[in-house]
């Protein structure tokens, strides 16, 4: 950086020269500046540093956007999540439909406006696991709850059927579910009823509806 000042004032000093020798030609005109290199190092660094934050941001969106279906419990968490959301286009993606016949349609409705009627402030997952696998088909329980204003947690559970296709995991709609899956489905959920994670359901359900009486009621006549 020395060298470069001296360069500089080296070279100013010989237009200063010639402007005194011809005043008429330059009387008025100052010597251009070149830019300072330390102020050209601070743009491209912040330019670099602005485009790193832009591809950060745009990674972090997509990658939100998007539904998981590397696992049967991944897939069921997002739906449940997306229900919460009311994002049809993601309850969508979690069926791996573009668009619902009549009866996905209904019980995607239904589910929501199910959601909405608690007015939770927040839905949050407790336990998420595998019922019964089988071949691709896959049984699949959730346990989450609704945090409601009042400080309390409403706990629900739901069970889901998802099928593997192309190395994907999708629930099934329920059109999709044969009287076969339905009652093997049905023989599994019996046995689960006797594991820890469903009493612990039980358990926080019959706290929650002696500390609340009434609150279904309520919310059932609200519902309809």
């Amino acid at each position: 950086m020395d060298k470069e000042k001296t360069v500089r004032r080296s070279g100013s000093a010989r237009r200063r020269t010639s402007v005194k020798n011809k005043p008429s030609e330059n009387k008025g005109r100052r010597p251009a500046k070149a830019p300072s290199m330390k102020l050209l190092d601070i743009r491209i660094i912040g330019g670099a540093v602005l485009v790193v934050a832009l591809i950060v941001i745009l990674v972090l969106v997509f990658r939100g956007c998007g539904v998981s279906h590397k696992t049967p419990e991944g897939v069921v968490r997002a739906l449940v999540e997306s229900y919460g959301s009311g994002s049809e286009r993601k309850i969508r993606d979690c069926y791996g439909v573009k668009k619902a016949d009549d009866d996905l349609q209904n019980e995607i409705t239904a589910t929501i406006e199910y959601f909405k009627a608690h007015d939770p402030e927040k839905i949050e997952i407790s336990d998420c696991n595998i019922i019964y696998e089988d071949g691709d088909y896959t049984y699949v329980y959730i346990v989450y709850g609704f945090n409601l204003k009042n400080g309390e947690t409403y706990p629900c559970i739901s069970t889901y059927m998802t099928q593997k296709k192309d190395g994907k995991y999708y629930v099934l709609a329920p059109s999709e579910i044969t009287d076969e899956l339905s009652t093997q489905a049905a023989e599994k959920y019996a046995s689960f009823m006797q594991t820890d994670a469903y009493k612990d359901y039980v358990t926080a359900y019959e706290t929650f509806t002696k500390k609340n009486p009434g609150y279904e009621e309520k919310f059932a006549a609200e519902l309809n």
